[in-house]
C-alpha cells in the first residue's frame, strides 16, 4: 500500500513538473507568435493608414490639379480667384482652405502683394486678403523653395493664426500661357482631420497612431486626451528622434520597432516607417503589452489553476480508474477540440463567400443567387462575384479532395481571384495570374477546376475562361468551352479565353460536379433497356437539363431551390459524397428610353475642345441640369475626351472622336467612341503624382476626376473601337 502511495506521489510530482514545463514552453511560443502577429498587424495597420493618408493627400493634389486650368483662365481678373477657390472648396469639403499668392506687383491695382484666402468656417466659406507688409509671403521658406525649384511640395505643419488651426499645405506653382511663373496655388488640410483619420480605428483600445515629418516634427496624432497623453507622446517622439536608443529587429525589415514605457510604467512597442514617395513623412503605431498579451496572461493563470485541479484528479484517477480511463478522457478532449476547430473553420469559410441575397437590390439588370453545401464540416468548393466598372466578375471552382486541406486551398484561390481582378478584366489573364501563384509551393499537387466570367452589363457581352470545369448553362443550353488545364498543374500553361453574347432575360447556371455526381444506391435496379444497373446511379447531366427546361421564369433563388429539391429527392437518404455548389445569374437589362440624343464628332486635336464645351453647354440647357452639377458633368466629359486626344492616337496621326449624349430625363449617358489604339482607363491604378507628367502612366488625373464625378465609368473594346460610357443620375 505504501509502495502504491509513493508511486502515485512520484507520478503526480512528475506530472506536475511536466505540466509546468509544457505550460512554460507553451507560454513562450504563444507569446512569440503573438509578438509576430502584433508586428504583422501593426505593419498592416500603418500600411493601411498610410494608404488612407496618401489617398487623402492625393485627393487634395488632384483637386488642385483639376482646377488649375480654371485659375489660369482668369489670370487677368484678380477677384475671380475667390470664385475658383469657392468652387474648389465646395467640390472638396474635406479641405480646410485654399489660397493664391501672386508674384509681387502682378496686379498693380491690388498693391505689391496680393494673397486671396478662402476657408471653411462652421459650414460657410469665408474670404480674406491676407497679404500685408507684416505678412510678406515672398519671405516664406516654402514659397521660396517652390518658386526656386518650380516643383510642387507639401509643407511641414504650421499654425494659421487667422483660423486658429494647425495645417499642412500643398503648394503648386502656376504659370501663364507663356510658361512664366505667376502665382502659387495652395490647398490647406488640418492636422486635426489627419489625426482623426489616423485614429478612426485601432488595433487595441489603448493603441493610437501619429504622423511625423522626416525630421521628427509631430504632424498629427490622437485628439487631446490630457496632459499625461501629451507628455507620453512627446517622450515617444524624443525616443524616435534619438539615434542612440536601441531598436528591436523587425522580421520583415519594412518597419522600425522601438520599445517604450509610459509614465504609468506600462511597457509597449512603437512601430514606425517612412512614407513611400512625397512627402517624406513618418507614420507610427503605439501598442501596449498589457492589451497585446492580456488574454495570454489570463490563459496562463487559468491553465495554472486547471493544472492544479488536474493533478488532484490525476491522483484520484491513478488510484481508482487506471490508465484506460485517462486515455478515454484525452480522446474526448481531442474530439471536442477538433469539433470546435471544424466549427470555427466552417464559419470562416462561410464568411468568405457571398451571403447577402439579393446582393444588388438597387439594380434592375442583374439578379444572383448562390449556395455551397459541403460534404464535410468544411469543403473545397468556392464561388464569388462582384461588380466593378459596370462589369460583373464571377467565378466558381472545385478543389481536388475534401475536408480541411481542400478548404485551405479554396481560401487561397478565393483571395487570389479577388486580387487578380482588382485591375484586370480579361478572364484568361485572371486565370493565368491565379495559376502562376497557385503553382508556387504546391507540393501536395492539389489542383482546382475553375470557371471565370466577366459580363459587361450594358452590352451583355460575356468573356470567360474555363479551367477544366463543368461547362455552365445559358438557360438550358450548355456553354461551349475550351478545356484548359485546371489551376495548379503547370505554371507555364497559357489559358485561352472565349466570349459570347448574353441575350436579355437569360439565366446563366453554374455548378460543381457535386451536382451531376450526386449518387444513390440502386442495387438490383433494372434500366429501361432491360440491363441491370450497377451499385450506384448518378444524378447526371440530363436531369440537370430537365430541371432547367421545366420553367424559364424562375428567379435564381427559385431555380437553385428547385435544383436542390430535385437532387435530394434523387439521392434520398444516401450520404453526400462531394461538395455541392451552384450559382445562377439572371440578366435583365432595361431598355434605355431616350428623351434626348445629341452627337458631336471632333478631330483628335485639343483645339477642338472648345466645340465640345459649346456642345455640352447646349446639351445641359436642353436637359435642364442645374448648376453646379452641369459644370461638373461638362468638366468630366471634357477630361475624358482630352484623355482620348492624348492617348488614343499616335503622335501625328489624325483621327475622329464621336461623343453621343443621351438622356431619359433621369440619367445622363455619354458615350465616347474612337478608333485609336486599345486603351482601358478603368484598368489603371491611381497615378503617382510625384512623377513628372511625361513619366506617369496612361489614365492619370483626368480619369480619376471623371470617376469622382460620374456614377459609373464603363469601357469596352468592340470592333477595334474604344467605347467609354459615362453615366450620371441627376433626378
Amino acid at each position: 500500500m505504501k509502495l502504491k502511495t509513493n508511486t502515485s506521489l512520484i507520478t503526480i510530482i512528475a506530472a506536475a513538473i511536466l505540466l509546468q514545463g509544457i505550460l512554460a514552453v507553451q507560454y513562450y511560443y504563444t507569446r512569440s507568435l503573438l509578438a509576430d502577429e502584433l508586428e504583422k498587424r501593426a505593419e498592416s495597420e500603418i500600411t493601411t493608414k498610410a494608404v488612407v493618408i496618401r489617398n487623402a493627400l492625393d485627393l487634395s493634389e488632384n483637386s488642385l490639379m483639376g482646377h488649375v486650368w480654371d485659375l489660369k483662365r482668369n489670370l487677368l481678373h484678380p477677384d475671380s480667384s475667390y470664385n475658383v477657390m469657392d468652387w474648389v472648396l465646395k467640390s472638396h469639403p474635406h479641405l480646410t482652405g485654399c489660397w493664391v499668392a501672386y508674384v509681387p506687383d502682378y496686379f498693380p491695382e491690388k498693391g505689391r502683394l496680393f494673397e486671396p484666402f478662402a476657408w471653411w468656417d462652421h459650414g460657410e466659406i469665408k474670404h480674406a486678403e491676407i497679404a500685408a507688409e507684416g505678412r510678406d509671403y515672398t519671405e516664406n521658406p516654402y514659397y521660396k523653395k517652390v518658386h526656386a525649384t518650380n516643383t510642387p511640395m507639401w509643407t511641414d505643419v504650421y499654425q494659421e493664426n487667422l483660423i486658429g488651426m494647425n495645417l499642412v499645405t500643398y503648394i503648386l506653382p502656376i504659370h501663364d500661357e507663356k510658361g512664366k511663373q505667376v502665382a502659387m496655388f495652395g490647398l490647406d488640410v488640418s492636422t486635426e482631420q489627419l489625426g482623426d483619420t489616423l485614429n478612426y480605428r485601432h488595433i487595441y483600445p489603448s493603441s493610437y497612431n501619429f504622423l511625423l515629418t522626416e525630421k521628427g516634427q509631430l504632424i498629427a496624432g490622437p485628439r487631446d486626451e490630457g496632459e499625461k497623453k501629451k507628455l507620453e507622446l512627446e517622450h515617444i517622439i524624443r525616443m524616435i528622434n534619438d539615434s542612440t536608443v536601441e531598436r528591436l529587429p523587425s522580421s520583415s525589415g519594412r518597419t522600425k520597432v522601438l520599445p517604450i514605457k509610459n509614465p504609468d510604467g506600462d511597457e509597449g512597442l512603437v512601430f514606425y516607417t517612412l512614407f513611400k514617395g512625397q512627402p517624406k513623412w513618418q507614420i507610427a503605431a503605439v501598442c501596449y503589452d498589457k492589451e497585446v498579451y492580456a488574454k495570454l496572461v489570463k490563459m496562463r493563470r487559468m491553465i495554472g489553476i486547471l493544472m492544479m485541479l488536474a493533478l488532484l484528479v490525476l491522483g484520484l484517477i491513478i488510484t481508482r480508474f487506471a490508465r484506460n480511463d485517462r486515455k478515454l478522457q484525452k480522446v474526448k478532449i481531442e474530439q471536442e477540440r477538433i469539433g470546435s476547430e471544424l466549427r470555427i473553420a466552417t464559419n470562416i469559410q462561410h464568411e468568405m463567400l457571398p451571403k447577402i441575397f439579393p446582393p444588388y437590390p438597387e439594380r434592375d439588370d442583374i439578379d444572383i443567387y448562390g449556395m455551397l453545401i459541403p460534404a464535410r464540416a468544411v469543403g473545397g468548393d468556392l464561388y464569388d462575384f462582384f461588380i466593378r466598372d459596370e462589369k460583373l466578375f464571377f467565378c466558381i471552382g472545385d478543389v481536388s479532395g475534401k475536408g480541411v486541406p481542400s478548404a485551405l486551398v479554396m481560401a487561397v484561390i478565393h483571395s487570389l481571384f479577388r486580387m487578380a481582378t482588382a485591375h484586370e478584366d480579361r478572364p484568361a489573364r485572371i486565370m493565368q495570374t491565379i495559376n502562376e501563384t497557385a503553382c508556387q509551393g504546391n507540393n501536395s499537387n492539389m489542383f482546382v477546376t475553375m470557371f471565370i466570367g466577366v459580363l459587361d452589363l450594358p452590352t451583355g457581352r460575356l468573356r470567360y475562361c474555363d479551367a477544366g470545369h463543368d461547362a455552365p448553362f445559358i438557360n438550358d443550353n450548355a456553354l461551349e468551352v475550351i478545356p484548359n488545364l485546371p489551376v495548379g498543374v503547370f505554371d507555364d500553361f497559357t489559358y485561352a479565353g472565349q466570349e459570347t453574347q448574353i441575350a436579355p432575360d437569360s439565366t446563366l447556371f453554374l455548378y460543381t460536379d457535386g451536382l451531376t455526381e450526386a449518387m444513390r444506391s440502386t442495387s438490383g435496379r433494372l434500366l429501361p433497356d432491360g440491363r441491370k444497373n450497377g451499385q450506384h446511379e448518378q444524378f447526371g447531366l440530363e436531369r440537370v437539363k430537365e430541371v432547367l427546361r421545366q420553367d424559364n421564369n424562375l428567379s435564381p433563388k427559385e431555380l437553385l431551390e428547385k435544383m436542390t429539391v430535385a437532387v435530394h429527392s434523387f439521392v434520398k437518404d444516401a450520404e453526400q459524397s462531394d461538395d455541392l455548389t451552384m450559382m445562377a445569374i439572371h440578366y435583365t437589362p432595361q431598355k434605355y428610353e431616350c428623351t434626348l440624343s445629341e452627337t458631336l464628332v471632333i478631330r483628335n486635336n485639343v483645339k477642338e475642345v472648345s466645340k465640345l464645351s459649346e456642345f455640352m453647354k447646349s446639351v445641359m440647357e436642353n436637359v435642364g441640369i442645374e448648376k453646379p452639377l452641369d459644370r461638373q458633368l461638362q468638366l468630366a466629359v471634357e477630361e475624358a475626351v482630352v484623355n482620348v486626344i492624348d492617348y488614343a492616337y499616335p503622335v501625328g496621326q489624325e483621327g475622329k472622336i464621336e461623343i453621343c449624349v443621351m438622356s431619359d430625363g433621369k440619367t445622363l449617358k455619354t458615350v465616347i467612341i474612337d478608333s485609336g489604339v486599345a486603351f482601358d482607363p478603368t484598368a489603371k491604378e491611381k497615378p503617382d503624382t510625384t512623377l513628372s507628367a511625361e513619366d506617369r502612366q496612361i489614365g492619370g488625373l483626368g480619369i480619376l476626376l471623371v470617376r469622382e464625378i460620374m456614377d459609373s465609368v464603363n469601357y469596352e473594346r468592340i470592333n477595334k473601337q474604344n467605347i467609354l460610357t459615362l453615366t450620371k443620375k441627376f433626378n
